[in-house]
């Protein structure tokens, strides 16, 4: 017997959930982005689905194909075959070579550096007649660009896997000088390359007291730029460090809070990826950190930057976490962009553990502190006598109703046949999200009455909510509210 934690992310319109095995014996097959994750297909009407293994990291059989039934059998040629595609996906030096490249690489005289666009690596003279034929980089690759990597490495553009989105410096200064503030001197950077980016280029500076970092990517191009010390090839989704086990002991190693150093983790995970498998993943940093502390009761400071949207999925894996009104933005994405108004600002917030009261956001960009919620709101953010709470969470002045007994959007109507506010052109008559077993509007299938009794004792399932599952289904069948996918560097 194993414990067994079943997702709330599930598409209930394709009945698929992601399950979550702790304590298991059953070792998961691995694709190119390590072990992969256990789903189950849910069947209209019927009491167990059938339950497989796909990719963790990417949501689209074209990027990743891997698929396995549970119960499967596999034959030795397709086992050898699963070995060697994993093995050709691997990049091509270890993190010892790319660190010792880079060496060699700053050695080198000005005119002698080169960086192949095409392949997003560093050039050494032994390697020209190789890249001869691709697009390459020759001009001012100084010492101060390479402290930049993510200026140099091209954003990744494939928007159903890997799209990258990178931290506006405005917001990495604010979450850099809020995190100092509070007197952390470590941070841990899971997908947050550009964090990681300035934390280094403020101790060089020294205009600030210097702070410890560690980057955790998926993406391996930073392994360039990073000794082995400071970046770790690591998928968040299924918490899989690659390279054995030497970098995560330097993980390990990292979170010991030696002579006061505080640590605190910030992610900013991919908006289409799973919640559950995230938070799943994020829990177990915080056990980690918990068992190298005094404090074995104590949760991991965490900071984790999500769209506001799924705010009730964030708080039910981690009850701790508050969200704030501080909008995030990034550079390269239209929407995203800082001073945008209505519908078009950026719906990225911080959802931490840390005291709401004491983050101090920007008042000249118009927040303020209200003393009733005890906590830092927008200027739009107005606070409800009858809810008792500054109710909006997309920046907008949210209206109270009545009938509903809470506050809605501004664009919304109250719907005397739904019983419910929704969107004026909303179709009348039905919820928008159901039960895949019964068709009912007012549960999930997993929290279905009908199938509920019929499950034998022990394997309920909690209640569900909507969004894609990364099972490699095609991304025209995605729910709406997953906005982008790139592969955990912003």
């Amino acid at each position: 017997m194993h414990a067994k934690a079943t997702s709330n992310d599930s598409d209930d319109g394709y009945g698929i959930d992601v399950v979550l095995q702790q304590g298991s014996d059953k070792i998961a097959p691995s694709c190119p982005h390590g072990p992969t994750l256990l789903f189950e297909k849910a069947n209209k009407g019927e009491e167990n689905g059938r339950r497989f293994y796909a990719c963790s990291a990417c949501r689209d059989r074209k990027d990743c194909n891997f698929f396995q039934w549970e119960d499967e059998k596999v034959s030795e040629a397709r086992l050898k075959a699963r070995e060697e595609e994993n093995r050709s996906k691997k990049p091509p030096f270890s993190h010892s070579e790319y660190i010792s490249r880079f060496r060699e690489f700053v050695s080198l005289p000005l005119d002698q550096r080169r960086f192949c666009v095409d392949c997003q690596v560093l050039l050494l003279p032994r390697d020209w007649d190789e890249h001869s034929s691709h697009l390459t980089l020759s001009d001012d690759i100084t010492v101060a660009r390479l402290r930049r990597p993510s200026l140099l490495l091209c954003p990744l553009e494939n928007k159903k896997s890997n799209a990258q989105y990178l931290f506006a410096d405005r917001s990495c200064h604010f979450l850099l000088d809020m995190l100092s503030t509070l007197g952390f001197r470590k941070v841990l950077c899971v997908g947050t390359p550009r964090l990681h980016e300035l934390i280094k280029l403020r101790n060089t500076e020294g205009t600030s007291e210097a702070m410890k970092s560690m980057l955790l990517d998926i993406d391996f191009r930073y392994s360039q730029f990073y000794g082995q010390d400071e970046f770790c090839h690591y998928n968040m989704f299924n918490h899989h460090f690659f390279g054995g086990n030497e970098p995560a002991g330097v993980f390990r190693d990292f979170l010991r809070e030696e002579e006061g150093s505080k640590v605190v983790m910030v992610t900013d995970p991919p908006f289409g990826g799973l919640v559950k498998p995230l938070a799943h993943s994020f829990r177990q940093i915080s056990d980690t950190w918990r068992e190298l502390q005094a404090n074995s009761q104590a949760e991991m400071p965490m900071v984790w930057i999500f769209p506001y949207f799924f705010e009730p999925r964030i708080v039910e894996c981690f009850s701790s976490f508050t969200m704030l009104d501080y909008q995030v933005d990034y550079d390269n994405h239209a929407l995203y962009k800082h001073g945008k108004t209505g519908r078009k600002q950026s719906p990225v917030r911080l959802f931490t553990n840390l005291p709401a009261r004491d983050i101090v956001l920007p008042k000249e960009e118009g927040y303020r502190f209200c003393a009733l919620c005890e906590r830092y709101v927008s200027s739009g953010n107005k606070h409800c006598s009858k809810c008792n709470v500054c109710p909006s969470k997309d920046g907008r002045e949210w209206r109270h109703c009545a009938d509903c007994g809470k506050c809605v959007k501004p664009s919304w109507q109250h719907c005397t046949t739904c019983g419910r506010c929704a969107l004026p052109d909303h179709p009348c008559g039905r919820g928008q999200t159901g039960c895949f077993n019964c068709g009912s509007p007012r549960h999930k299938h997993r929290a279905c009455p009908g199938k509920l009794r019929l499950q034998p004792k022990g394997k309920a399932k909690g209640p569900g909510q909507t969004t894609r599952a990364a099972a490699g289904r095609p991304a025209k069948k995605r729910s709406r509210k997953a906005h982008r996918k790139k592969p955990s560097v912003t």
